[in-house]
Parts: structure tokens; C-alpha cells; sequence
């Protein structure tokens, strides 16, 4: 059948294109069936969902990322037939049954996500298998190889460092302290980093407040040419491509099975041609490792995958116990690190940040042994790190001279007080981050979530625990609302009850 090009500006999903209902019906095909979608220049498999108003019949609607994609034009024609399903889906099916994938079914699962002849629902289904069935090591080996060899790599001729988050813990802002430290130390760190899962920010998405963060293999190489440092999302430049299209489904799911974060973190840092990198693994409740028996069991796994990889990982367990620094939410965390650059920012932030960064002064012989974190404190407090990060920002396109109170953030504005005199004694991650994503972060880069109180803060009456901040008023009454209701912070007093109970004084 010959189907004549159509523009429709929506969002469709992953290769997904519009078929009039007539033209399905005649094709034989219902939604979330595939099809071979052939152009003068490229033939693609794309998945069909079906309409009586957007598209007339002898029409096929593709959106502008598929036009790029398929490179053609409005109005031109397309060839398009049915076609069977992958033999990868029956390899999906065996997972999901509980037994395990060798490397050449694994690299076929994998091969279809990059080649997009899987649809949402069936790479869902893949992810699912994995966080309720789980795989082996032997199976994590093979995803991560499979991963790396479905995309490109590049190779910078010189060692190259980075760190890494299994992340969970909100205001996790320190990458952008990290790499202009160990940048302006001389070494080589090409930060790539996903867009948020499950957090309200991730650090490309912190990033791009202060600069652009979407960059290809080539502009990357000369970025770190240029300041030995790079800030960017990795989904841009084409390494480990079925990482990015998996974390599209994972997002929405809400999940991050093990043997995908291992897989995903291993491939896209052998990608980018990383030969040492430092992993955080935050504990804590409400992060991904909630015990030290889970972050121990998961440094083991990580690190013997990166191993058969040749690749080496350093894990560093850290505390987790509430949010990192003071802000959560994209705009917020860009404004709460460039003020720890310039000299302020709260203590946790610049104690992980140079503790972390130390570690990797360390493995690359910059500074001695167990000296790391003291050359890492140096070179923050010197202003080089700030320097730097400011020549990162002007090479990725940002304003290297911007200020903190140059970030918008979100005007819509609310606070949660205290009911009564006393100290902090819990602040709750899984609220937090509740309450950040539900006035908008990280979709809307001016929302999140300011803790004016931590742990062991002594407060009054009255005093806002947490100020929340939203771009859209709806937004804010939402956040406002599940705050009113989970109390993320709790306040005590010393007193914490009367016995025996009495109604009156004593006579």
C-alpha cells in the first residue's frame, strides 16, 4: 500500500506513526502492530496506532522526529507493509517465565530497541521481567555488551575519569562541583549523565539550567579539548542507544530494575570511553540501596561486571539519610551548587562533592593517598573550580558569568510551618521527591522544594520548614496538598509523653 506523507505535531511514542482506520482495516493491522515503512531513501519497522480524524485515508501521519528520521518529505510517498514480530519477543517471553537469556538472545532484545521494532509495551515488558524475575551475572555481562555494541563509542587517547550515581537520594547536585574540580586539577572527565527516572532532577537536567547539555560524540571531544570537563545528557550522542530508549518506558513505570542501572551505568561510560570511575552508592531510606547489606551486594555486582568489561569501578557508600544540601528540583540545584562554587553552600554538599572528587584526584595520582579530599577543598576554595565550571559553561553555550540570582525559579509559593517548638528528627527522601515532582520538577525547571530544616535543627512555632515553589499555580496546590499530608519533616519536643494521664491538677 502507497500512503502519502502527513505532518501531525503530537507525541506519539517510540516510532509510532497514523493510519486512517480504513487503511488499517485493509492493511490488516490493529494498534500496536508493526509495519515496514519504506522511503526513497530508508526502510524502517514502525509500530501503528489508528485514527478517523487526523489522518484522511491514503495518508500515513509521522511527527517531526520521525521525519528527520525517516528523511522524507510532506506529501511524499511511502510504501508500507505488514511485518511478522521479532524473534526477540519470544526471548522476552522466556524471561519473563524465569529462565535465563544467553548473549545472542539477549543482543537480539536489545538490537530490535535500538532498531525500533519493539513497541513501549514490549520493551515494558522486557524491564519488568528483569525487575521481578532479575537476571544472573553472566546476563548483566551480556545486556551491558549488547548495550555497548549497539551504539557508538569514542576514544579520547588519554585516560579519562568520571563518577556516578546510583542516585535516589534528592538534591543530589554534586557532579557539578565534582567535574569542574577535577577538571581544573587536569584531568580528563567526561561527564555524561541520564535525564531523571525517578528523582526530581537529574544532573543533566541541573546542567541544562546553566548551559545547553545536548551534544554529539564529536562536539563532546572537542568540548574536553577545550576544559578538560563536560556537563552533558548522554542520551544526544548515540552510545548505548537501548539505554535511552528503555529509560522512555522506565520513567512513566517508576522503576530501575538492578541488572538495567548496572548494564546502563557500565555501557555508558565504557561508550564514552571512561577507563576509571567512581561510584556513588547512596544508603539511606527512600534511595534505590536502603540498607548497607544492599548498597555492599550491589558494589560486588557492579564491580565485577566492570571488570569483565575492562573497565575499572570504585564504589563509595555514602550517607543518604535526607536530601543533599538544602534545594531539590533542577533550578534550585543549579543555584544551590554555583553558590557552593562561589564560596557558600551548605556543608553536606561540599563535603560529599570534595570527598568524592578526592577519590578520583586519588586514582588518577593528582593527589596522595587519603589526601584527596583535603586537594579537592583546596582547589574549591582557591576559586579554580569556580573558573573552571564558568569555562565549561561558555563552552557549552551558557552565561559564564551568570549568578545565582540570575536563575528564575518557580513564582508560585508556599510554605510548611512548624505545629510546635522542637528539633527535627526525620526528613523523609520518598515525601521530598514526591512533593518536588508533584509542583513540577523536573519537567518545569523552577520548581522544586527548599528545606530550610535538616535533621537535629532546633525550630519554633511557626518557623517554614520547607518552602515549595512551582511554575504552574495548579501545580503548587498539588505539592502543597500531599505535603499537608505526609509531613516530610517531623518535629518533636524533648517531652515526648505524660504518664500516668490526669485530668486536672492535684488537690
Amino acid at each position: 500500500m502507497n500512503l502519502n506523507v502527513k505532518m501531525v505535531d503530537i507525541l506519539t511514542g517510540l516510532k509510532v506513526v497514523l493510519l486512517n482506520n480504513s487503511d488499517a482495516l485493509n492493511l490488516g493491522v490493529r494498534p500496536h502492530d508493526r509495519i515496514k515503512v519504506k522511503t526513497h531513501k530508508r526502510e524502517l519497522t514502525a509500530m501503528v496506532n489508528v485514527t478517523d480524524s487526523y489522518v484522511n485515508q491514503g495518508e500515513i501521519g509521522i511527527t517531526p522526529p520521525l521525519k528527520k528520521l525517516f528523511e522524507c518529505d510532506i506529501g511524499e510517498t511511502m510504501e508500507v507493509t505488514t511485518t511478522s514480530i521479532p524473534s526477540s519477543m519470544e526471548y522476552i517471553h522466556k524471561k519473563m517465565k524465569g529462565n535465563s537469556l544467553n548473549y545472542n538472545e539477549i543482543y537480539a532484545i536489545i538490537e530490535d530497541i535500538v532498531e525500533g521494532n519493539l513497541s513501549e509495551l514490549e520493551i515494558a515488558a522486557f524491564v519488568l521481567s528483569q525487575q521481578f524475575v532479575g537476571m544472573n551475572l553472566d546476563e548483566i555481562e551480556h545486556l551491558t555488551r549488547s548495550m555497548v555494541e549497539t551504539g557508538e563509542k569514542i576514544d579520547f587517547d588519554e585516560p579519562a575519569f568520571d563518577k556516578h550515581s546510583t542516585g535516589g537520594v534528592p538534591g543530589n547536585k554534586v557532579s557539578l562541583l565534582i567535574v569542574p574540580i577535577v577538571a581544573a586539577a587536569g584531568l580528563l572527565i567526561p561527564k555524561t549523565s541520564s535525564k531523571a527516572i525517578t528523582s526530581p532532577s537529574g544532573t543533566a537536567d541541573t546542567m541544562e539550567v546553566l548551559a545547553p547539555v545536548s551534544f554529539n560524540a564529536e562536539e563532546l571531544k572537542e568540548l574536553v579539548k577545550k576544559t578538560r570537563g563536560a556537563l552533558i545528557w548522554g542520551g544526544a550522542l548515540n552510545l548505548a542507544p537501548a539505554d535511552d530508549l528503555t529509560i522512555q518506558v522506565e520513567h512513566p513505570l517508576r522503576v530501575d530494575p538492578v541488572s538495567q542501572m548496572i548494564a546502563s551505568i557500565i555501557a555508558k561510560k565504557i561508550s564514552v570511553g571512561v577507563d576509571n570511575m567512581v561510584l556513588d552508592i547512596p544508603v539511606g531510606a527512600g534511595t534505590k540501596m536502603e540498607s548497607m547489606e544492599d548498597a555492599e551486594r550491589f558494589a560486588n555486582m557492579i564491580v565485577e561486571i566492570s571488570k569483565r568489561l575492562k573497565m575499572a569501578t570504585y564504589c563509595a557508600i555514602t550517607y543518604a539519610g535526607q536530601p543533599v544540601g538544602h534545594a531539590v528540583g533542577p533550578a534550585l540545584e543549579a543555584k544551590e551548587a554555583l553558590e557552593a562554587l562561589m564560596g557558600g553552600g551548605p556543608t553536606s554538599l561540599i563535603e560529599k562533592s570534595t570527598g568524592l572528587a578526592g577519590f578520583l584526584l586519588e586514582l588518577g595520582g593528582v593527589a596522595p593517598e587519603n589526601k584527596g579530599q583535603d586537594y579537592a577543598k583546596e582547589i574549591l576554595r582557591s576559586g579554580k573550580a569556580l573558573k573552571k565550571m564558568r569555562e565549561i559553561i561558555e563552552a557549552q553555550g551558557g552565561d559564564p558569568n551568570v549568578k545565582p540570582e540570575d536563575i528564575p525559579i518557580g513564582e508560585h509559593v508556599a510554605s510548611l510551618e512548624a505545629k510546635a517548638d522542637g528539633y527535627v528528627t526525620n526528613v523523609d527522601n520518598k515525601s521530598i521527591t514526591k512533593i518536588a515532582q508533584a509542583a513540577g520538577a523536573p519537567r518545569d525547571k523552577g520548581a522544586g522544594v527548599v528545606l530550610n530544616y535538616k535533621r537535629g535543627y532546633k525550630v519554633s512555632r511557626g518557623d517554614k520548614l520547607l518552602i515549595i515553589h512551582a511554575e504552574k499555580e495548579n501545580k503548587l496546590h498539588e505539592a502543597t496538598a500531599l505535603a499537608t499530608r505526609t509531613m516530610p519533616i517531623i518535629v518533636e519536643g524533648m517531652l515526648l509523653q505524660k504518664f500516668p494521664k490526669f485530668g486536672g491538677k492535684v488537690s
